[in-house]
This record gives C-alpha cells, sequence and structure tokens, in this order.
C-alpha cells in the first residue's frame, strides 16, 4: 500500500507542524505503507521522508527535473521519480498512491489537495483523502468548503469527498479505513 503526502517544504514552521510530520512518516512505515510525496528535502516533506525511512519504511518521491536542478531533492529515498512539470508530478503521485492525507502547507499544498478534491468530486480519483488539522490550521479552508455548500456551488454529499483528523494516528486511520468511491459518483458531480 503507498499513501501520498501532501506537505510543505517551509522550516519557519510551528514545531507541532514537523511533529505531526515525523509521526506521519514513522506511523506509516510501522504500518508497511510506503510514503509517496514531492521529494523535497526540507520542511515537512524532508521530515515527514526522514521519519519513515529511520522507522524501516519507504518512501517514493516525485519531483521535476527543474526541481532536480536547483537540488531542491532527497537524495536517500527509496524511489526518485522526476517528472517533466508540476502537472505530470501531481498525476504520477495521485496515480502511485492508494489514498492521501494533506498536511498543513502553502500554495503548492493546497493547490494538490484542492485538485484531488476536484478530481474525486468528478470521479476521476476514488481514493481516500484525508486532511490533518495540526493546530487547527485548515479551519478556514473547512469553513470556506462549508460555505460552498451552503451556498450550493458544491452538493452536500460533497462533504463526504474528504476526512478531517486532528491527530496523525487518526489520519492514518481514516485513510485506511475510509472506502474508495465507485465511478458512478460522477453523475453526482453537477450540483
Amino acid at each position: 500500500m503507498r499513501i501520498a503526502v501532501y506537505c510543505a517544504s517551509s522550516t519557519k514552521i510551528h514545531p507541532d507542524f514537523f511533529a505531526d510530520a515525523h509521526a506521519i512518516g514513522e506511523g506509516l512505515a510501522k504500518r508497511g505503507i510506503c510514503l509517496v510525496n514531492g521529494a523535497g528535502h526540507m520542511g515537512l516533506m524532508g521530515e515527514s521522508s526522514n521519519a519513515c525511512l529511520a522507522a524501516g519504511g519507504e518512501v517514493i518521491g516525485v519531483i521535476p527535473t527543474f526541481m532536480v536542478e536547483q537540488n531542491w531533492h532527497h537524495t536517500h529515498l527509496t524511489q526518485l521519480i522526476e517528472t517533466p512539470d508540476m502537472h505530470q508530478r501531481k498525476q504520477t503521485i495521485a496515480q502511485l498512491s492508494d489514498g492521501c492525507i494533506a498536511l498543513p502547507g502553502g500554495c503548492g499544498t493546497l493547490e494538490e489537495l484542492m485538485e484531488v478534491i476536484t478530481w474525486k468530486q468528478l470521479g476521476l480519483y476514488l481514493k481516500p483523502i484525508v486532511i490533518l488539522n495540526t493546530r487547527g490550521y485548515y479551519d478556514p479552508l473547512l469553513m470556506q468548503l462549508q460555505r460552498g455548500i451552503e451556498e450550493h456551488f458544491l452538493g452536500q454529499r460533497h462533504a463526504d469527498i474528504w476526512r478531517v483528523a486532528t491527530t496523525p494516528d487518526e489520519a492514518i486511520e481514516l485513510v485506511l479505513s475510509t472506502p474508495q468511491w465507485d465511478a458512478s459518483v460522477r453523475k453526482f458531480a453537477a450540483i
């Protein structure tokens, strides 16, 4: 089994974010689950990868060539996959994984999370999506998504696209226990 972990590369963040990233990496390794991420060596990406590897786990990193040229990649992963661009990176991560956990992050993480939510709404990605809401980081986004439901930009059934966890263990349990959707959800994509 492989789980994608979307997260930040920033290093100037609260230690709680690093602690949860570490726990996710270690927790996946202890369950024999391969971590798939964007192959960065810094921030929460590096922390989760290092924790997973230190616990005997495997990490597959997917990164565009231009980032490798900048030496932004982790050099000790189990497998490093280079892609021509960011779009192929996201598609490859989604295809390789059996579900995803979004840790806090910046624009890139938010964009990855929203894209995979959109794909699931359209029936293109049927796997579990879990948001780890460390320190209430995702509260504003979750409020916005709820507002989208209230204003009928999303259907009430779309609230089942994602699950929200407050601890790393809960996030892992949710990604493992949430059933995959059936492609028939495409008929519900429209509001």
